[in-house]
């Protein structure tokens, strides 16, 4: 893990934007966005659906390009990095929480934690998968592959694979939208016990407001642009 000192910029956004082709024309998802993002912060992305979140969220992470604006991410400018690059940037320092798990299904939880590390070219990745899942709570689970596992259980599988590396961000799509109040509850408590204790910069998009409640920074999306910034 790459460290940076606590508060110095690890994402910034500047001027944003994003455009798609649509019939007729073309439509902008982000415009103007403008934000950064210090190492440690917590922050949460909200807005109702359609303002633009997950989009923005996927400019920041490298996995999509914008058509407006530059992004910086973990002292790189993505701008300046071909795809193969920002891939090699995503490995070392990013790690990823989705609301539909993204866990690979002919691997077994065991496997799909030790991949992040046997690519990061770990020489004891089984043992520190073993030790992550345990530490999640799924000690007896790791010869069990996704299908057999609850969507709390997946998602707790997708919580350690994104801290194996232990990244310097981690970026979490809406990652209790497909869990039960109760159980969303309980995978929320891990990450943000996770996030502190590896000191992660976590930045989320969640519908959920205790979630959000729980982070140090909120920006509100509306209609692609940033209409308000709490801390």
């Amino acid at each position: 893990m790459t460290r940076f000192p606590a508060g110095a910029p690890i994402v910034t956004a500047e001027g944003v934007g994003k455009q798609v082709p649509v019939a007729g024309g073309m439509l902008a998802i982000l415009e103007d966005v403008s934000f950064s993002v210090g190492a440690g912060e917590s922050v949460a992305v909200v807005g109702v659906s359609g303002s633009g979140k997950s989009t923005l969220i996927g400019l920041l992470a490298g996995l999509d390009t914008p058509t407006a604006g530059r992004i910086s991410l973990a002292g790189e400018d993505l701008a300046s990095l071909g795809e193969d690059g920002r891939a090699r940037l995503r490995g070392r320092s990013v790690g990823f929480v989705f609301q539909t798990f993204q866990l690979l299904p002919g691997l077994t939880a065991l496997e799909n934690v030790m991949l992040p590390l046997e690519l990061a070219g770990a020489d004891d990745a089984e043992a520190q998968a073993r030790r992550l899942l345990q530490r999640v709570g799924l000690a007896q689970r790791l010869a069990h592959y996704p299908k057999q596992l609850s969507g709390g259980e997946q998602q707790r599988v997708a919580i350690a694979r994104a801290f194996a590396i232990e990244p310097a961000i981690l970026f979490a799509d809406e990652p209790t939208g497909n869990l039960d109040a109760h159980t969303g509850e309980h995978v929320a408590d891990l990450l943000f016990r996770l996030n502190a204790e590896q000191g992660t910069t976590l930045v989320l998009v969640t519908h959920d407001e205790r979630m959000a409640a729980r982070c140090g920074r909120r920006i509100h999306l509306d209609a692609g642009r940033v209409v308000g910034d709490e801390h």
